[in-house]
């Protein structure tokens, strides 16, 4: 993916940001409850996409990171979970 399509794509998904090569984005909680469930909402998700994040997790906070293994970076697919993901989170958290 070029460069220039990839900013494009990152200003319609807010709070994510490139590490290396991948999409990366920490969504805080009130509890471990809600954590789980959201993590419980991003394993449908995945799922249903076919394409599974690397999810990491502590008491009130789950960062998620997507890439595409089979071309060693992101793609746009990886942007399209990433926006299925961000809709998922309650924005009074």
């Amino acid at each position: 993916m070029q460069l220039e399509q990839m900013l494009e794509l990152l200003e319609q998904i807010a709070d994510w940001e490139v590490d290396g090569d991948c999409l990366t984005r920490t969504f805080p909680f009130k509890n471990f409850h809600e954590t789980m469930a959201f993590i419980n909402a991003i394993a449908w998700v995945a799922h249903c996409q076919d394409h599974h994040p690397e999810v990491t997790f502590g008491y009130g906070e789950c960062t998620v990171r997507w890439w595409t293994h089979s071309v060693g970076g992101i793609t746009e697919n990886d942007f399209i979970c990433a926006a299925q993901v961000s809709r998922l989170f309650p924005t009074d958290a």
